[in-house]
């Protein structure tokens, strides 16, 4: 689905190369969360699948591949911010010179948002902003689904939520899921694969052979 061949990348000026000699596959189907310290480019290694950004070396094939993405969310949608559910979605399916109306209810319904499309973004919860930048995410029908940090300012209860989201669209959606993750009980309950980042390096785990490493190192 997603293979990565000798990648390296840094920034201009950047003595040194931040990620190198990366090399993954990601197969389809899966859900791979990427963990590392703060300064491992968990971020930039998403923003180079995206297209974002372009590696010094090496080459990423997204094999044909549609891709949604779920920044991380900012906490700046006040009361005041002036756009509905309906018309954000609206103008992104018009963005995608997606002509059927329709892809909006659509995606709504696959999030629980039906009953949403006429409030105002900045009225609405955390957990609900949430959902509804999943909606935009899967406008256009994408195979992949990367997620920057979706718990991120959400309470609990609606990190629950979230989470059991994203693992339905991977498995009843059959949408392979790559989500930059800090929350631990996150990645061991949803993962399918666990992509290490540190000192530039990568590792791809099963979830089995994360599982045994954190029991080898005594935790993480």
């Amino acid at each position: 689905m997603i293979n990565i061949k000798n990648l390296y990348f840094s920034y201009p000026n950047s003595p040194c190369y931040l990620l190198k000699d990366i090399n993954i596959n990601i197969p389809k189907g899966s859900y791979v969360s990427i963990i590392g310290e703060n300064g491992s480019c968990k971020s930039t290694l998403v923003k180079l699948i995206l297209n974002l950004l372009k590696p010094l070396k090496g080459t990423i094939e997204l094999k044909g591949s549609k891709v949604g993405y779920v920044p991380q969310r900012m906490d700046n949608f006040n009361a005041e911010f002036p756009i509905t559910v309906k018309e954000l979605l609206n103008t992104y399916r018009k963005l995608l010179k997606i002509k059927d109306s329709t892809a909006i209810y659509n995606c709504l319904k696959k999030v629980n948002m039906i009953n949403f499309e006429n409030h105002l973004l900045g009225n609405l919860s955390g957990g609900q902003q949430q959902r509804i930048f999943i909606a935009k995410a899967l406008m256009g029908t994408p195979d992949i689904l990367i997620l920057d940090e979706p718990s991120t300012g959400i309470d609990i209860t609606n990190q629950r939520e979230i989470y059991y989201l994203i693992k339905h669209l991977n498995l009843c959606e059959k949408i392979t899921v790559i989500s930059v993750e800090h929350n631990l009980d996150a990645v061991l309950s949803n993962s399918t694969h666990v992509l290490q980042l540190k000192d530039g390096g990568s590792k791809l785990y099963t979830l089995e052979e994360f599982k045994a490493s954190i029991d080898t190192q005594g935790g993480l």
